[in-house]
């Protein structure tokens, strides 16, 4: 052994690996995260001397139950993650396990390489993971799969031996292919998408004995990688996209096996109602133009001659037995029909009127048999009574689909079990095979008898056997497998106390289905997601990473004490409540939201922390303060003393590193009338328009409030403020007072819904407090009338201004905007309005995307401090140092701050920018 072995048994951490991005569950002793290849190597052989069963897992994000397991998990993701080196020459990179497949490309790109394979999760699943499930992605029509990547794999098997796959001899392994020619030369490589069982085709005399290869899809049983050398291809420089429409997706499966003379490098397949569901879920715009028809093709086409491939494009086309169809030449428009595809699984889940699972989820066919295996795949959904979203990688002949497995009946697991078994014979029927690119794990191990013979099975015994003979390597997978209904996570939820008083809470916990988009770096195209994981790159502060941790509440066998329990709390302290997850998860996620209500549940009737009462009733101060004639300057004064500001920041539960902004000395509702008499005597012929002047922006010192009005009069309406307090309670709701939320959210409701009813348009100040009704409001008065009349009609003032045919951006040009958007604006309203407005001005536009690190109460709390500074590092500090002398555009109070504090920068709101310019 060559040091001590460091394995995280707590609760906290059990919890977080119980399940992956599959529908199952299973309790591991403990987790390691070893630092180095060393530590990875001791880790192994440690567990298998103690007889621990070892489960390796990369991103988690494997849906078919291939990396949960009941003894040791080993993560490899948090610190094996570097490439050593990248050989131009050769073509291939020399990696560890953990490398994330997006880093690999980045580091390729300058070389004009890259790893081919892409699954829809490349921007956060570890190649190593991609090489124990043997992925693929939509362009392994062009590159091939995982295994046809692999040069070289340095492995620890069961025995604790260090193999060097692609330079060993096997001489035991070469004797059992030799005596099984036969059988593997008949029953394995039938097609490219075999993926199913071990891939033994590869250790044929004919293809080389090639244990590399072989040893990609064997899902972590026959040894665990330590050291990997992948092959990377160039990207031909000129591509194409074909986009068919057909009567019905079958239809395109029809006319697959017609269009691959074409050679092309990926061909999606998808029908009307994952397009529907996108519409619902994301808006008309984000589909674009589709041609007609109900099931369609989106087809790639790529060459080194641009006049070659679009001939080529020309020739698909006329050959395709289409209703419709065209050559997509918008590079813009061809990303937007991929994304359709790579939203599918995450959206495919959440859009039933029952939650869908995976469990029958990469199933592949020969391509020439596509149209008809779908078509009784259909037939059987119906035969069972159940629905499910098809769509595929068609030029391979596999499909995706998510079901609406009735787990939570008393006989869903049998259903669920019926369901499968039938599905495999079907597929088996048409020379298929039951994985296509995920993988068998607990989801399809056991029905391998419908695909291989009894002959083939021993085999596999036999190799696993050689590998790892006490079988500890992922046991219960490929050979001996368990029953594929056993350990199904949202059986055991269903018994639990709180499924029969809550089973809403119960349903929206259990909508993570592990697909990871959380742990990717989201910022880079504009997301939110996740901020605090991106600041410590622990699992625990991620959206899935939480949602597993409630999960765990729910079932209560593992997290035992409900909504108090510690482990609970401590998944949930660094959730920013940023709202980031419930647009960018694909499974739309609100984080914010259950958090809120366990911090509720958790301090019913009790005590609660100082903070609670400090920010979350900051309204109230706020008024207070304001109103009272000097009590403004001297709170100020306090705050700005060393020691007296110390004391006031303790008893608030303030961090004591933070500056306590600086309330107004007037409030700015007060200051309506004498800011239209100081305007000129411009005619406001355009009606009224009500200003809804939020907590923050009444209460503190700010020139929006002065701004806004500014920019109202000079397009001629007539501001007006309420007379009376309209607090959307969004204090409230961040620090879990939910019975006081409500009642702030009714009695304002009923304020403003007036104005609603005259056609006085509503405009917010503050986006947080402008998004509340949109989101929270609505979830926690459901049935109040006015509140549903406020979803929607309170907008920013961008949403208002669109509307205003004669309002005219100013001429911005030679200027650059760093505009940081409040998060809570882009995931609740979307910040759509305002970059079109930025845009029209002529400066040039740095939208960052991600969080302040403020985040309301968050930052300024003790004990989040450190965090709150990482996730300012993240995007918005390094985007402000980078442009100087650019004008940084904040609407929030929170980032307003933050930018005082962390950068000496002052910023301006949306207003302040349109009535000083």
């Amino acid at each position: 052994m060559g040091g001590v072995i460091s394995v995280d048994s707590s609760t906290l951490t059990r919890a977080l690996y119980t399940s992956d991005g599959s529908l199952y569950r299973v309790e591991p002793t403990g987790v390691a995260f070893p630092k180095d290849r060393e530590e990875l190597i001791d880790a192994v052989r440690w567990a298998l001397e103690q007889q621990i069963p070892i489960t390796a897992r990369g991103a988690g994000t494997s849906c078919a139950g291939n990396a949960v397991g009941a003894g040791l998990v080993i993560d490899v993701s948090r610190h094996l993650n570097k490439i050593h080196s990248i050989d131009p020459e050769t073509r291939t990179a020399v990696i560890d396990p953990g490398v994330i497949q997006e880093q690999l490309q980045q580091a390729a790109r300058p070389y004009g390489l890259r790893l081919g394979p892409d699954p829809s999760t490349s921007t956060r699943c570890t190649v190593g993971g991609m090489i124990g499930n043997n992925a693929c992605g939509p362009r392994a029509l062009g590159y091939g799969r995982m295994a046809d990547n692999v040069v070289e794999l340095e492995i620890i098997d069961g025995h604790g031996n260090l193999r060097v796959l692609g330079r060993d001899d096997f001489p035991e392994l070469r004797s059992l292919v030799a005596s099984n020619l036969g059988t593997i030369r008949t029953e394995f490589g039938r097609f490219t998408r075999q993926v199913s069982g071990y891939s033994l085709e590869h250790l044929l005399p004919e293809k080389k004995f090639d244990v590399a290869k072989f040893f990609a899809g064997t899902e972590g049983t026959l040894g665990i990688i330590t050291r990997a050398t992948v092959r990377l291809v160039a990207d031909a420089p000129h591509r194409l996209m074909v986009a068919l429409g057909y009567p019905t997706m079958a239809d395109a499966g029809d006319d697959i096996a017609n269009l691959l003379q074409f050679r092309p490098t990926a061909c999606e397949g998808l029908g009307r109602r994952i397009v529907d569901v996108v519409n619902a879920k994301k808006g008309p715009d984000s589909v674009g133009g589709l041609p007609k028809g109900d099931g369609w093709m989106f087809i790639e086409l790529v060459g080194d001659d641009p006049a070659e491939v679009h001939e080529r494009a020309g020739l698909l086309l006329a050959a395709a037995n289409a209703v419709d169809g065209w050559i997509v030449e918008d590079p813009a428009a061809a990303a937007k029909l991929w994304q359709i595809r790579a939203d599918g699984a995450g959206l495919a889940g959440v859009s039933l009127a029952k939650p869908a699972y995976p469990g029958w989820e990469d199933s592949a066919v020969p391509p020439k048999h596509l149209g008809a295996y779908l078509r009784d795949f259909e037939a059987l959904l119906d035969q069972h009574g159940l629905e499910g979203l098809p769509y595929g990688h068609f030029g391979d002949g596999c499909v995706h689909c998510r079901i609406d497995f009735p787990l939570d009946d008393p006989d869903g697991p049998q259903r669920y079990r019926a369901f499968v078994e039938d599905a495999a014979r079907l597929v088996a029927s048409y020379g298929g095979s039951m994985s296509g690119e995920h993988g068998d794990g607990r989801a399809r191990s056991a029905l391998l008898r419908h695909m291989y013979s009894d002959e083939a099975l021993k085999l596999f015994g036999q190799v696993k056997e050689l590998f790892d003979p006490k079988n500890l390597l992922n046991p219960g997978i490929l050979v001996d497998p368990v029953p594929v209904e056993a350990d199904a996570r949202f059986v055991a939820a269903s018994k639990s106390p709180l499924n029969i008083s809550d089973p809403e809470f119960v349903a929206a916990v259990h909508q993570c289905q592990g697909v990871g988009k959380c742990i990717a770096d989201n910022t880079g195209t504009g997301g939110v997601m996740c901020p605090s994981y991106q600041a410590t790159r622990y699992e625990k502060d991620s959206t899935r990473g939480r949602a597993r941790v409630l999960q765990e509440m729910v079932n209560g066998s593992l997290v035992s004490k409900g909504w108090r329990s510690p482990e609970v709390h401590q998944a949930l302290d660094l959730c920013l409540s940023c709202k980031g997850c419930a647009r960018d998860c694909p499974t739309g996620v609100d984080m914010a939201a259950y958090k809120a209500r366990v911090i509720h549940e958790t301090y019913k009737g009790r005590l609660r922390p100082r903070s609670h009462y400090a920010l979350g009733w900051l309204p109230r101060w706020g008024r207070l303060i304001t109103k009272v004639p000097g009590l403004a300057g001297a709170v100020n004064a306090v705050g700005a003393s060393p020691v007296l500001g110390n004391a006031l920041k303790f008893g608030a539960g303030v961090d004591g590193r933070r500056q306590i902004p600086r309330f107004a000395k007037r409030s700015a509702k007060s200051q309506l009338a004498a800011l239209v008499a100081r305007h000129d005597n411009r005619p406001r012929t355009k009606g009224r328009v009500l200003l809804w002047v939020d907590s923050f922006s009444d209460c503190f010192e700010s020139n929006t409030f002065a701004a806004m009005v500014h920019v109202m009069l000079e397009l001629g309406y007539e501001p007006e403020v309420l007379s009376n307090n309209a607090c959307c309670g969004l204090t409230w709701i961040s620090t879990g007072q939910l019975d006081g939320a409500r009642r702030q959210l009714s009695a304002a409701a009923s304020v403003l819904a007036p104005y609603v009813a005259d056609g006085v348009p509503i405009v917010g100040l503050e986006p947080s407090c402008t998004a509340v009704w949109r989101s929270d409001a609505p979830e926690l008065l459901p049935d109040d009338a006015n509140v549903a009349a406020l979803n929607g009609t309170v907008l920013t003032l961008a949403e208002f201004l669109s509307r205003d045919a004669d309002f005219t951006p100013p001429d911005l040009s030679g200027h650059t905007i760093v505009a940081q958007p409040h998060c809570h604006h882009t995931s609740v309203i979307g910040w759509q309005a305002d970059r079109a407005l930025l845009e029209r001005t002529g400066a040039t536009l740095v939208a960052v995307g991600g969080c302040c690190g403020l985040a309301g109460n968050f930052g300024v709390e003790r004990g989040h401090h450190e965090v709150s500074v990482k996730v300012f590092e993240h995007d918005l500090g390094p985007a402000v140092e980078a442009h100087p002398d650019a004008i940084v555009l904040a609407d929030g109070f929170s980032c307003q701050t933050q930018l005082r504090s962390l950068a000496d920068r002052d910023s301006m709101s949306l207003a302040e920018l349109l009535a000083t310019h």
